[in-house]
């Protein structure tokens, strides 16, 4: 089955601003997919959709999720604030889409649905501040290396480019714009015209006119949008204004012109362009810009490199507690001098470090018989040490379960514990999927709340597997969780949501009643 995967761009968030289309692909969808402070400003919209919501820095997962139910003939829309394609999903989904060798013409529908980027709905608050040539720049570095959106400040001043800056500050990214202004002052004045904006058109809408100079002196958050003039941008009663350069054609304060309409195309009559007049014969302004574009490209540095990191999760095996003298000693050397070997309480240590071809590492670790495994949102199995293997009996399952389920990515980490007798020492009733082995059999305990004042044990659902049906029954539960939770959504409330995983019913358990956090978590 195919199906159709909008990509909704619905502008600053008021429903004035959003475009009929954009509402009808909502109309349409049965799944709705995005950021969920963005999911409230379309609410009224959405009402009765089947709604997948994840927080900031999980556009993928986002994009993954949308993907998949479209795969499966639904209607899915990924929505973005302002516009899809700028800062928004339609490269993501395209991205991910690439990944998995979609064919446009065979394969699901995709449509992007342009909205009001913030560059726009911003400047129409300001006055004309983009009339003329105008650039973004986001200023966060999570996803472009910083000595890159350097040099594009830099071009960008030298240009003399209106500027509107996206992202220009968070909570831990607080120096970003202060370099932002240090590198424009080398091209622009003090008193240059500066707009902040602030959640445009939503209830909580600021608009602050100050200069270059002095925008620092302001508050400027993730909701602010940075529109920053040119040369020629001027305030007049409380707007910001960039001219066009009708002035130079025109004489605005008449009204009969004193070149008529066939006169003012001639080359004389225009000497700054580049196809001739008098002041090009002097000095030929496109070889002035030829050179001027070659010594710019000629100074500016190469992009920096972008390195490779490597992550795995080493252990001596999910049995095995105990490292040998040579397995620390190929860890080491594995980890080189940049990388960082990190101890974790999942029975594993974390191994990072930079390279592109992690082949050898990965041989060499192996060789001295160390497991690798993926690390994020996958699959971790963690076993007691069966009393140093004095009780043996569950230690086949144990390490089927690893090398079935091990390293296999879910919509967020899933650890399975094991615990190899009835006394449960080790704390498998605490994990995402736990099972005890006692009395010839196993005892499953379901969903498990590992995190938070109100953690819980899981739920404890069936008693007595035997042990050639718990690996079997434990790969239809991740199988299941795999394919029908939502991204992010940890295993306890995918259980909590279902209420039925392969038979086994969901019920609440008793949690301590406490004060809500500060935080509101």
């Amino acid at each position: 089955m195919t199906g159709t995967l909008y990509v909704v761009g619905f502008g600053p968030g008021h429903e004035d601003h959003i475009t009929d289309r954009a509402k009808q692909a909502l109309k349409e969808s049965d799944y709705v997919i995005g950021y969920k402070t963005y999911m409230e400003l379309v609410a009224p919209l959405i009402d009765g959709k089947e709604v997948i919501s994840t927080g900031m820095s999980e556009e993928v997962s986002r994009a993954q999720a949308a993907v998949k139910q479209a795969e499966r003939g639904k209607t899915v829309s990924v929505i973005s604030s302002g516009d899809a394609g700028v800062y928004g999903m339609a490269g993501l989904v395209y991205e991910v889409l690439a990944e998995q060798g979609w064919d446009r013409k065979n394969g699901i529908t995709v449509e992007i649905i342009p909205g009001i980027s913030a560059i726009n709905s911003c400047a129409s608050l300001l006055g004309a501040p983009i009339m003329h040539d105008a650039c973004t720049i986001s200023l966060s570095d999570h996803l472009t290396p910083w000595e890159l959106i350097e040099k594009r400040i830099d071009a960008a001043g030298a240009a003399d480019f209106v500027i509107a800056l996206y992202n220009p500050k968070s909570g831990r990214r607080t120096k970003q714009i202060e370099e932002a202004q240090r590198i424009l002052l080398k091209y622009r004045k003090l008193e240059t015209p500066v707009g902040l904006v602030k959640s445009a058109y939503r209830d909580r809408e600021e608009v602050v006119m100050t200069t270059l100079g002095e925008m620092l002196e302001h508050d400027i958050g993730m909701l602010t949008t940075v529109i920053i003039g040119n040369s020629t941008t001027f305030f007049y009663d409380g707007l910001m204004i960039t001219p066009r350069g009708y002035t130079r054609k025109y004489t605005l304060t008449e009204e009969k012109q004193p070149l008529r309409p066939h006169e003012r195309l001639r080359p004389e009559n225009e000497p700054w362009a580049l196809h001739g007049g008098e002041e090009e014969k002097k000095q030929p302004l496109k070889e002035l810009g030829l050179q001027a574009l070659a010594a710019m490209q000629k100074q500016k540095n190469a992009p920096p490199e972008v390195k490779a990191i490597f992550e795995a999760a080493v252990s001596p095996g999910v049995v095995n507690k105990h490292f040998t003298p040579q397995q620390l000693i190929a860890l080491s050397e594995a980890a080189g001098e940049k990388g960082t070997i990190e101890y974790t309480p999942h029975h594993y240590v974390m191994l990072k470090t930079e390279t592109a071809d992690p082949a050898p590492i990965i041989e060499k670790l192996r060789e001295v018989g160390l497991e690798l495994a993926p690390v994020g949102d996958v699959v971790t199995v963690k076993a007691c040490d069966f009393c140093n293997g004095d009780k043996s009996d569950a230690i086949p399952q144990a390490e089927k379960l690893q090398r079935d389920l091990g390293g296999l990515s879910v919509p967020k980490e899933l650890r399975i514990g094991v615990n190899g007798c009835g006394m449960a020492c080790y704390g498998a009733v605490n994990e995402d999927i736990g099972i005890v082995y006692r009395k010839g059999a196993f005892d499953l305990f379901l969903g498990a709340k590992v995190v938070s004042r109100t953690a819980h044990p899981g739920v404890y659902v069936a008693e007595g597997i035997p042990p050639e049906k718990i690996v079997p029954m434990l790969t239809q539960i991740v199988e299941e969780y795999r394919e029908s939770g939502h991204p992010n959504e940890r295993f306890f409330k995918y259980f909590k949501r279902v209420g039925e995983v392969e038979g086994f019913i969901h019920r609440d358990m008793p949690v301590p009643d406490v004060e809500p956090m500060p935080c509101g978590e």
